[in-house]
C-alpha cells in the first residue's frame, strides 16, 4: 500500500488555467482604468502650431457696379411711339435721333394756334381802322364845337345848342380813347397767340427724341406702338450710360468699419462673371447719408474703377476687399487659442497664473521670474506698458511632457483666423510651439471659452 501522505491533488485542465490567466489580465486592466479615471481624468488636447508669416487685416463689403453717369431719356409730351432708332447696347452720340412720337395731334395743335394767331392779328387791324375812323369823326366834331363857341359868344346860338356841341365833342374824344384801348387789347391777344404758337412748335419738336450725351443704351422701356403719358412725370424711354470705360462701385459699409478706412485707399474687388480676375479701384467717397435696416446702420462707399476692356457691366455684384493693415514676417497665433479656456477650477488657474507670473485682470503685473525675457524692473515696466497700450491675451502652450502652461501675449492685427503676436509679456512662445485650441475629457468635450483679450 502506498503512503497516503504522498498523494498530490490532481492538476486542473489546461483550458481552465488559460481562462483564469485571461480573467486576471482583464481585471487588472479594468482596475487600472478605474483608477486612472478616478484619479486624473486624462485630457486630450487639440493644438495649433505657432507660425511666422504675413497677416492682412481687411474689410470685406458687397456693392453694385454702376456707370459714372447715367441719364434717363424720357418724353415731355404724350403720344404713341412711332419709331425707335436704337436698341439695347447701341452706342449713341450727343444729338443722335433715338425715337419719335406720332406728331399728328401736335401738328393739329400747331395749326390751330397759327389760325388763332392770324385771327388775333386781323383783330388788331380792325381795331386800328376803328381808331382812324373815330379820329376823323373827332376832327369834324371839334370843328362843330369851335363854331358853336364862336356863335354863342356873338349871341347867334343859344346855350342849349352850345351844350349839345360840347357833349358831341367830348363823346367823340371818349370813343377815340376806347378804340385805342381796343387796339392795345388786340395787340396783347396777338402776343398771347404767338406764345401759343411757340408752345405748340416746342411740343411738336419734343416728338423727336435725341440723345443728350455720348454713351451706351443700357435700357429700353418702350416698344413701337406703345403710348406714353407725360401728364404727371416724364416717362423713361431709354437709360443711357456715359463712358463705360470708367465705372463706380456703390458699396454698403457697416458703421463699425467706417473709422478703419480712409478716402483715397486702394481696394480690390471681384465679380461672379470673372471669378479668377481681380479688379483694382480707389475709394473716392464716404457718403454721410446713413441707411438703417433692422437696426443695422450702413453708409455708402463710392469706389472708382477702370473698365478699359468692357468686362464689367452695370448692375454686377462686386465683392470688395479694403486693406486696413498688414504685417510681414511676424509671429502668428491661432484665434482659437485666444478663445480657449482649460477645464480647470478657478483655484487651479490662479495657481498656474501665479507660477508663471501672470497677473489677474484686476491685479497689477507681477514681477517676472528669473530667466524671463524682460528681467528686473525693466521687465515690469515693459509689461505695464504692453498692458496699457496693446491688446493682451492668455494662451495655453502645451509642454513636452503633455502639460499646459499659460503665456500672456501682446496682440497686433488679425485676419480673423490668426492674430499677430507683437510681444510676449509673461512666459515664452516661439514659432514651432503648439498652443491649445480645444480639449476633450472623459466626461465632456471641451468647447472654446470666451475671448480673454484685455485692453
Amino acid at each position: 500500500m502506498s503512503d497516503p501522505t504522498s498523494l498530490t491533488p490532481p492538476r486542473a485542465p489546461w483550458w481552465r488555467r488559460r481562462a483564469a490567466i485571461a480573467l486576471g489580465i482583464v481585471l487588472a486592466v479594468s482596475v487600472a482604468a478605474v483608477v486612472a479615471l478616478r484619479g486624473g481624468s486624462p485630457v486630450q488636447y487639440f493644438t495649433a502650431p505657432v507660425t511666422r508669416g504675413d497677416i492682412r487685416d481687411v474689410v470685406d463689403v458687397t456693392g453694385t457696379l454702376n456707370a459714372v453717369r447715367t441719364v434717363q431719356v424720357g418724353s415731355q409730351v404724350s403720344g404713341t411711339i412711332s419709331k425707335l432708332y436704337v436698341d439695347f447696347n447701341s452706342r449713341v452720340h450727343r444729338g443722335d435721333l433715338v425715337a419719335e412720337i406720332d406728331p399728328r395731334l401736335l401738328e393739329g395743335s400747331l395749326l390751330q394756334a397759327n389760325a388763332d394767331l392770324a385771327n388775333a392779328r386781323a383783330g388788331v387791324i380792325a381795331a386800328r381802322a376803328t381808331v382812324d375812323k373815330l379820329r376823323a369823326s373827332l376832327v369834324q366834331t371839334k370843328a362843330d364845337y369851335d363854331r358853336a363857341v364862336q356863335l354863342a359868344q356873338g349871341g347867334a346860338m343859344t346855350q342849349s345848342e352850345l351844350d349839345l356841341a360840347t357833349a358831341n365833342y367830348n363823346g367823340a374824344k371818349a370813343s377815340v380813347d376806347a378804340a385805342v384801348a381796343n387796339v392795345a387789347q388786340a395787340e396783347a391777344s396777338v402776343s398771347q397767340k404767338e406764345a401759343a404758337v411757340a408752345l405748340a412748335k416746342t411740343n411738336l419738336s419734343y416728338t423727336v427724341i435725341r440723345s443728350p450725351i455720348d454713351g451706351v443704351v443700357v435700357s429700353r422701356n418702350v416698344d413701337v406702338g406703345q403710348t406714353v403719358a407725360a401728364s404727371l412725370q416724364a416717362p423713361t424711354i431709354f437709360t443711357i450710360a456715359q463712358d463705360l470705360t470708367r465705372m463706380q462701385v456703390y458699396a454698403k459699409m457697416d458703421e463699425s468699419d467706417v473709422g478703419r478706412i480712409k478716402v483715397g485707399q486702394r481696394v480690390a474687388f471681384q465679380v461672379d462673371a470673372f471669378p479668377k480676375d481681380t479688379f483694382p479701384g480707389v475709394l473716392t467717397q464716404m457718403r454721410m447719408n446713413a441707411t438703417t435696416i433692422q437696426n443695422v446702420v450702413t453708409y455708402d462707399a463710392i469706389i472708382d474703377c477702370a473698365n478699359p476692356d468692357g468686362k464689367l457691366f452695370p448692375g454686377m455684384t462686386a465683392y470688395v476687399t479694403i486693406p486696413v493693415a498688414s504685417a510681414h514676417n511676424v509671429v502668428r497665433v491661432s484665434n482659437g487659442a485666444l478663445r480657449y479656456r482649460p477645464p480647470l477650477s478657478p483655484d487651479e488657474v490662479r495657481a498656474l497664473y501665479a507660477k508663471y507670473r501672470i497677473a489677474p485682470d484686476s491685479a497689477p503685473a507681477a514681477p517676472p521670474p528669473e530667466g524671463d525675457q524682460a528681467p528686473g524692473a525693466a521687465g515690469q515696466h515693459a509689461r505695464a506698458t504692453a498692458r496699457q497700450h496693446a491688446a493682451t491675451a492668455v494662451v495655453w502652450k502645451q509642454l513636452a511632457d503633455g502639460s499646459i502652461a499659460p503665456v500672456e501675449l501682446a496682440l497686433g492685427i488679425t485676419d480673423h483666423a490668426v492674430t499677430e503676436v507683437t510681444s510676449v509679456i509673461s512666459g515664452s512662445l516661439t514659432p514651432g510651439d503648439v498652443v491649445v485650441t480645444g480639449s476633450l475629457t472623459a466626461s465632456s468635450s471641451a468647447a472654446p471659452g470666451p475671448p480673454s483679450v484685455r485692453r
